[in-house]
């Protein structure tokens, strides 16, 4: 199929094919419209077209991310980490309306007309993967063009809510593009009087005849809008799009006293204190098209807020929609343009350049789409980039392409003695760009595809935490050799059925425990190799806080900090002792604020051969500072690692130290390395290491030592 993308490097319009996306909770719908979002969608093209220096002055935030990656991990490391980032294409487009082609929900059928929102789902693309909670039925009497303005219409309809009308009231809406004309007709639609105000003759014009009372530029404001109400605007609905504060100024001048004034367009918000003072006006800053939005349970799980909660996302579209076959708003007048989906690059150098005047700008999908509806899409040779693979190397298949695969594995298996074969990866775009970056044969977004490929015989799992367990055992029943990212599994269950089936597979299994591969993490267990003590190790970590809405923190699809990351260290424990852990302890800050569940934590494990090893993993501390420091006593003798960057052994009062400057070497190479090379890794290890971390989990929620048994899992 074909998808509009963005080029974050260059800041280029580009239509690719692509495979189509796969079905999970919700449908997947061929499109028929869909609609460009001038302002949204202009600044994140603006931004891609600046130089370096222009994006880091956009993006302080992110600039000063970097320069601490460079600290922990070294200039190299964090340039690449970098690059990856901007490598990455991005879909565009968040409101569209077309057919159900397979569905995943109960709520839809085949052949619903259907209108979709979200940015990452609604996409400018022939078919788009949508959460039930995102799509909502057309109603008849309702086309296709008019429901592809849906998202932007209920966007306008939470904006009119979050103001808090009732009929008769008279408001203000400042600024008069698309959101701003959808939000006079709902106004009038609620039974208020409405004056418009823009710079724009035009669209002055425009507004009043959809039904605005009065419209008004700056010059004269004050005038009529006190001949509209001489006591203010019981409310103003800002729409208007600008770095300027000018808007919420003329917003406190227009507002009566204890209005209301919402915020609903990107605008200044530097708020004259006196005048909102004086009137005890409210403010409010209108989120998105209603309650859901950002809350992966509602958006990606579908579960739906109770009625009370009465207008969601989901329940404005369908109203703006009712609104729109009632006629009580037309849409045919805001249409000025239609591009077919191959012409996408135009629409948008008119949108960036104005040379005419726009203002619903629509691509159009041929019925039958391209032709290409396929779930695989097979990838041409570059050109003067053939990769020299020795005879009889390894065919590799990976499933997966976020930060981490792209950052950390993928670049190193250009330089690996493996045939690259398929790409898998939950969206067509994300699996074109990074398959066509790296140089594999097809991508998909059925990774089924990668386990029933028979020239494949060995798959790379990098997707979220909980699709671990469930496609490393898909991959070793297909006889496949399994490279699975850490963790191994979220539960206990899933830990279970690993087992089980690697019982049952003549095949090896790697967890991707890159840390013992490190050439630095080797020198340290040669340097303690003919110990006579046990050992006394500490394992800290210096993670910085995590935002709380990453999906690391999701108990279904992370298992938090505990399970996803500890089980790094305690590997790396058991690497240097050569000892399974027998026994854990393991006490947690309860959640509060920003904290989130055991993500600040000390866990005491006891080995086998009687070492003790301490990880202590917080988001308390200063991310300016060292990340990763472990700790190794034993034998009268010292050894620490920091970011594994820097080596220290000490015995006997001699010190001998090695230092990377350029980047980390975590032994991510090494790892890939050794596992296409078909080295057998340590399976009762990984499990040994998986099953410490749940028993940690058991030890801060039950408060006693937890034993680590290996029977629970059937070994």
């Amino acid at each position: 199929m074909k998808q509009v993308l963005l080029d974050l490097q260059s800041g280029s319009i580009q239509v690719e094919n692509v495979p189509v996306p796969a079905v999970t909770r919700g449908v997947v719908v061929e499109n028929a419209y869909s609609l460009i979002s001038a302002g949204t969608e202009s600044s994140l093209i603006n931004l891609a077209q600046q130089s370096l220096v222009g994006k880091a002055k956009a993006r302080p935030d992110d600039v000063k991310k970097v320069l601490q990656k460079v600290g922990t991990d070294g200039p190299l490391s964090a340039y690449q980490q970098a690059m990856s980032r901007l490598a990455k294409p991005e879909p565009l487009g968040y409101s569209c309306a077309g057919t159900v082609v397979t569905t995943g929900s109960d709520d839809f059928e085949v052949g619903d007309r259907v209108a979709c929102a979200g940015a990452g789902y609604a996409v400018h693309a022939e078919y788009v993967a949508v959460p039930k909670n995102l799509c909502v039925r057309i109603p008849d009497g309702v086309g296709f063009k008019e429901a592809a303005f849906t998202t932007v219409g209920s966007i306008a309809m939470h904006g009119v809510r979050n103001a808090r009308v009732t009929v008769g009231e008279n408001v203000a809406v400042i600024g008069l593009g698309l959101i701003g004309l959808l939000t006079v007709q709902i106004l009038k639609a609620a039974g208020c009087r409405v004056i418009g105000i823009d710079i724009d003759r035009e669209k002055l014009l425009l507004a009043e005849s959809l039904g605005a009372d009065v419209v008004s530029n700056y010059d004269g404001l004050t005038e009529r809008a006190n001949a509209f109400s001489p006591f203010g605007a019981d409310a103003v609905v800002i729409t208007a799009a600008t770095r300027s504060s000018a808007p919420i100024e003329a917003a406190g001048g227009l507002v009566r006293d204890k209005g209301r004034v919402v915020v609903v367009g990107n605008v200044g918000m530097n708020v004259p204190r006196d005048i909102f003072y004086a009137k005890e006006a409210e403010v409010v800053v209108s989120r998105s098209y209603g309650p859901g939005r950002y809350d992966r349970n509602y958006e990606e799980r579908g579960i739906d807020y109770p009625i009370y909660v009465r207008w969601t996302e989901k329940r404005n579209m369908e109203a703006f929609l009712e609104l729109v076959r009632q006629k009580r708003i037309d849409l045919d007048r805001l249409i000025t343009h239609t591009f077919p989906l191959d012409e996408a690059p135009e629409a948008y150098n008119l949108i960036n350049t104005g040379k005419e005047r726009f203002i619903g700008v629509l691509l159009q999908y041929s019925p039958n789409g391209s032709g290409a509806s396929g779930t695989v899409t097979r990838l041409p040779e570059p050109e003067g980039r053939r990769r020299k693979v020795p005879a009889g190397a390894r065919t590799l298949g990976c499933i997966g392409a976020g930060v981490h695969a792209q950052s950390a594995l993928y670049p190193h298996l250009t330089g690996l003695p493996v045939n690259l074969a398929g790409l898998a990866t939950a969206t067509g775009l994300s699996a074109h760009a990074v398959a066509k970056k790296y140089g594999f044969s097809y991508c998909t977004t059925d990774y089924h595809r990668i386990l029933d490929d028979r020239d494949i015989d060995a798959v790379m799992i990098a997707t979220r935490n909980d699709l671990h367990a469930p496609m490393a055992v898909d991959a070793l029943r297909a006889g496949k050799d399994v490279f699975v990212e850490k963790p191994l599994a979220t539960d206990i269950d899933g830990l279970r059925k690993i087992v089980a089936a690697q019982n049952e597979s003549e095949q090896r299994l790697m967890v991707g425990f890159n840390r013992r591969h490190s050439p630095l993490a080797k020198r340290m267990k040669e340097f303690f190799g003919n110990r006579a003590t046990p050992m006394v190790l500490h394992y800290r970590v210096n993670a910085g806080q995590i935002p709380p809405e990453h999906w690391v923190h999701d108990d279904e699809q992370g298992g938090g900090m505990l399970i996803s990351e500890c089980c790094h260290f305690i590997d790396f424990m058991q690497y240097i002792t050569g000892a399974r852990p027998v026994q854990v302890y393991a006490r947690a800050i309860e959640p509060t604020g920003t904290l989130q569940k055991y993500d600040n934590f000390q866990a005491t494990l006891t080995f086998d051969d009687g070492s003790v090893g301490t990880v202590t993993y917080t988001t308390l501390g200063d991310r300016s500072y060292a990340k990763e420091t472990v700790e190794v006593f034993c034998d009268n003798a010292v050894g620490r690692i920091t970011d594994f960057r820097d080596l220290e052994l000490r015995r006997d009062g001699k010190a001998s130290r090695e230092r990377r400057w350029l980047a980390q070497e975590k032994g991510f190479a090494e790892e890939l390395l050794a596992f296409v090379k078909g080295e057998e890794p340590d399976f009762i290890d990984n499990v040994a290491t998986t099953l410490a971390t749940f028993a940690a989990w058991e030890s801060i929620d039950t408060g006693v030592p937890r034993e680590i048994d290996l029977g629970r899992v059937g070994l």
